[in-house]
């Protein structure tokens, strides 16, 4: 380890990185080494030999995808090798995030039966669509199912299952990945392609992650067949590191090598629609970071399926047309703000609602809802809400079919699956993890729900514990410089699994507060520090004020600061500061 410097050793270490073979494998990703053969998947070769047999009969092929940041790049992965090939027989169909919800649906399987379908792709979805799998396999079409997440069990004392946290949104915690699999409902599919019921050695891949493998493996059977260059697959990388960026997977092992080299084929993709939307947020394609693809891109594709169609967000990354692009950004932008308002009014009457019942914060879950609230953008008014009151949140509105649905998210307290399975009956269906979740409520039974899940809850709560402070260097203001940037750099891509190391300056003082933002918005704050041997720093915390933290901010007060590293390029003009975690 000695050929790294004092301050990457000290943070590899922390880590559990401590020989320099392991620092190797972690600080120099290799596409070679790191990439599992995709024929590790039990179903691969006879996926790859369908697909093979379709194409050359030139039968109908349905790509059906998820409608989030996840399963819309999955959808432009499999495009794209069709395109190479140049196989036409297809469609891409993403489902109606409000009309048609999450999954595989019998309507549209019946559609696909009119049009004479042969084959249909799933795409980080369909491992729990039992019935849905069967109705398509009794109307003569064939389902190759490509997805990440868990199946039904077959054991209903899914309690007490480690399998839980596997959910939507993987925790990545390593101890969930040596359990031994329950029994589970699986589709009657033509082929299964999902590393969580096979011997696959990435258990924690994203769903593009998955098509990502299915065509690496179609290739590597028949790329010479359609003369495709060898490593051409390696252009797909950025569709997969987009989503796997995205979608909260742990950045570790094959992950890391896929978010890793996604980076740098994002850096420099040619593909029209992406460059647009870089320009309309003023990014510097060839500076690309993981914050830029998780604050600014993956916000304004989910906005599609949020406001719109998620059609559109599937289009801007696929299009090859210039004007078409340009439009789509320009689309995808406005709707993103649109969201962002629609959010804002729908938390006003949150809190309008809460004066008006005092005795709100007695309860141990809070339910809240309209009518006329916009489904698609729940699940983030539940967060802020459950950010603010540090308790479990559901949050429902109507769909277009006069369903009522929410989101829920849960602040640690309780298993949000644990939590709706306790208080099944109310629930015409449910789903997620610990952390989030989705649901539809009978509609004579949602002015009953927050009584049912708060007294649920005292049955299946966990103790929540006061999380100590953690840290990865303790050091003074002096170690804010590029040379140590420069260092930290190369553990990147950061995300779940991977966070950016944490400083601990003790002891700092405010010398000044600032408040900025969109047209002087004020909703941003930057703070200039200052230590006792006069070294100086900027900081920055977006969405904040002085109440935000633990301390109140008044100028001249001496405070400990929790931050990361945070290197700037807004306009052209490259700045390091600091992003601020905490301050105590």
């Amino acid at each position: 380890m000695q050929q790294y410097s004092e301050l990457l050793r000290s943070i590899l270490e922390k880590r559990g990185i401590k020989t320099a073979e392991e620092a190797e494998v972690f600080l120099n990703p290799d596409y070679k080494r790191d990439l599992h053969s995709p024929f590790e998947m039990r179903d691969m070769e006879k996926a790859c030999v369908k697909l093979f047999e379709v194409i050359e009969n030139k039968e109908k092929i349905i790509i059906y995808a998820d409608y989030d940041c996840d399963g819309i790049p999955g959808a432009v992965i499999l495009e794209d090798l069709f395109k190479k090939i140049g196989y036409k027989n297809y469609e891409i169909y993403i489902p109606g995030r409000n009309s048609e919800g999450y999954g595989l649906n019998l309507p549209a399987i019946k559609q696909f039966a009119e049009k004479n379908v042969k084959l249909l792709i799933t795409i980080d979805l369909g491992i729990t669509a039992v019935s849905e799998v069967a109705q398509a396999e009794v109307n003569g079409i064939d389902v190759i199912i490509t997805d990440h997440h868990l199946p039904k069990q077959k054991t209903q004392d899914i309690k007490n299952s480690p399998a839980f946290a596997l959910g939507d949104k993987e925790t990545g915690d390593p101890r969930l990945l040596n359990f031994s699999y329950p029994e589970f409902f699986l589709p009657k599919a033509y082929a299964i392609l999902n590393p969580k019921v096979d011997n696959y050695s990435e258990k924690m891949l994203c769903g593009a992650g998955v098509v990502f493998k299915f065509v690496q493996g179609f290739i590597e059977k028949y790329g010479e067949f359609y003369k495709i260059n060898e490593g051409w697959e390696k252009w797909l990388l950025d569709m997969a590191g987009l989503a796997t960026l995205s979608d909260l997977v742990p950045l570790l092992g094959e992950n890391r090598a896929i978010a890793y080299f996604g980076m740098t084929v994002l850096r420099k993709s040619p593909r029209p629609g992406l460059q647009k939307l870089l320009s309309k947020m003023n990014i510097d394609q060839k500076y690309l970071s993981e914050d830029d693809v998780g604050f600014m891109i993956t916000p304004r594709l989910n906005a599609a399926s949020r406001m719109d169609d998620p059609m559109r967000a599937y289009e801007l990354l696929a299009t090859n047309d210039e004007v078409e692009a340009g439009v789509l950004a320009t689309h995808l932008s406005k709707i993103n703000d649109d969201r962002k308002t629609m959010v804002t009014s729908i938390m006003r009457e949150v809190h309008k609602k809460f004066e008006k019942n005092g005795d709100r914060e007695m309860k141990e879950v809070i339910v809240i809802g309209n009518p006329n609230w916009r489904v698609g953008v729940l699940g983030l008014v539940a967060n802020k809400i459950s950010d603010e009151h540090k308790k479990p949140v559901f949050v429902w509105g109507k769909d277009e079919n006069d369903f009522i649905k929410g989101s829920c998210r849960s602040d640690g307290s309780v298993s949000l699956v644990e939590l709706m399975t306790e208080t099944s009956e109310f629930f015409m269906e449910f789903g997620g993890h610990e952390f989030a979740g989705g649901f539809t409520v009978h509609n004579d039974k949602i002015h009953f729900l927050e009584d049912a899940l708060s007294n649920s809850f005292k049955k299946v709560k966990r103790e929540k514990t006061e999380s100590e402070i953690v840290f990865d260097i303790k050091t003074d203001l002096s170690a804010v410089n590029m040379k140590n940037w420069r260092e930290i750099e190369k553990m990147a891509p950061f995300g779940l699994a991977n966070p950016k190391p944490i400083f601990l300056f003790e002891n700092v003082k405010i010398e000044n507060i600032k408040k900025f933002g969109k047209n002087g918005s004020g909703e941003h704050l930057e703070i200039s520090f200052s230590d006792i041997n006069k070294n100086k720093a900027k900081a920055i915390s977006f969405f904040s004020n002085n109440d935000s933290f633990k301390t109140t901010l008044n100028e001249g007060l001496n405070v400990n600061l929790l931050a990361t590293f945070d290197l700037s390029r807004f306009r052209g003009r490259v700045e390091l500061r600091l992003r601020i975690i905490d301050i105590l």
